[in-house]
C-alpha cells in the first residue's frame, strides 16, 4: 500500500509531500517533494490508500453561527460567546482540547492564528479531491485524516522539540529527530532523500505525516468518542497515534 504524508502551506511554496511504499514488513520513502501545488497534492491522493494532512479539516462548530449572527446583527449566537471562555469555543475545536489533554500540546488555533490561511487552501483542496477523487469525511473514516506531526513523534517516543525553523539550533535539532527516526525505524528506507529531510523541516514533517497516516490506516489511532463523533465530522479530528512506531512495519 502506499500512504501520503502533507505538510501543508498557506501556498504552494513550503508545502511538503511524502509517499511511502509498504510492503512485506518494510516501508520504501518513494517520493518527497517541496513547493507542492493543488493539483499536485490531488494527483498524489488518488494514487494513495490514505493521506495524513497536516492541517485543521474544518472550523469549530461554534464559529459559524458567532460569523452569521454578526453578519445579520442577530445577537443571540455573538453574545452567547461572550467572554474569554466563549471566545476559546470559536477559536479551538473539540480535537484540539482532546489533543491538549491527551499530550500536553496545544494545536494553533484554525479560526484566530496563522493556521487560518493553510486552512482556508486546505477547505479548496477538499473541494478538489471530492470533485475529483470523492468526498472524504472530515473524522478521518475515509481515505483522508488530519494528523500532527509534533503530536505522533511525541507519543512515538521521538525526541524533536524547536526543530522548526532555520536557524543553526534548529537545523541541529531536526538532524537529531531524523536521526531518532531512523534508529526508531529501522525498517524505513529513505531512499536517498536522508539530506533533503535533515534541511526541510517540512519535508520532515510530510514524512511524519505518511507515517501516521498509516497508523490511520491500520486502527492504531485514537478515533473519536461517543461524545465527539458529530463534531469530528464537521470540525475534523486529529489522529493521534494509539501503538508503538514499529506496528506500521507490519505485513
Amino acid at each position: 500500500m502506499r500512504t501520503l504524508g502533507v505538510d501543508l502551506a498557506a501556498a504552494a511554496k513550503k508545502t511538503a509531500a511524502a509517499v511511502i511504499e509498504w510492503a512485506d514488513g518494510g516501508a520504501r520513502l518513494a517520493h518527497l517533494s517541496l513547493d507542492v501545488g493543488d493539483a499536485e497534492i490531488v494527483r498524489l491522493v488518488a494514487g494513495c490508500e490514505m493521506t495524513g494532512i497536516d492541517c485543521p479539516l474544518g472550523w469549530p462548530d461554534a464559529f459559524l453561527p458567532f460569523l452569521a449572527g454578526h453578519l445579520t446583527f442577530d445577537p443571540g449566537p455573538v453574545l452567547a460567546h461572550d467572554g474569554i471562555e466563549g471566545r476559546r469555543l470559536l477559536a479551538y475545536r473539540d480535537t484540539d482540547r482532546f489533543v491538549t489533554g491527551r499530550t500536553g500540546l496545544i494545536p494553533l488555533s484554525v479560526s484566530a492564528d496563522r493556521l487560518a490561511h493553510p486552512a482556508m487552501r486546505c477547505a479548496v483542496i477538499q473541494a478538489r479531491i471530492a470533485r475529483d477523487v470523492g468526498p472524504q469525511a472530515r473524522d478521518g473514516s475515509g481515505r483522508l485524516a488530519e494528523v500532527y506531526p509534533a503530536a505522533s513523534l511525541k507519543l512515538w517516543g521521538i525526541h524533536a522539540r524547536g526543530y522548526k525553523g532555520r536557524g543553526i539550533p534548529e537545523a541541529a535539532q531536526l538532524s537529531s529527530a531524523l536521526a531518532e527516526l531512523t534508529r526508531t525505524a529501522p525498517w524505513l528506507d529513505l531512499a536517498g532523500y536522508g539530506a533533503d529531510l535533515a534541511a526541510s523541516d517540512d519535508m520532515f514533517d510530510a514524512v511524519i505525516a505518511a507515517l501516521t497516516a498509516r497508523a490511520v490506516h491500520l486502527g492504531q489511532t485514537v478515533r473519536p468518542g461517543a461524545g465527539d463523533t458529530a463534531a469530528a465530522l464537521t470540525e475534523g479530528w486529529i489522529h493521534l497515534p494509539s501503538g508503538q512506531l514499529s506496528g506500521l512495519a507490519a505485513p
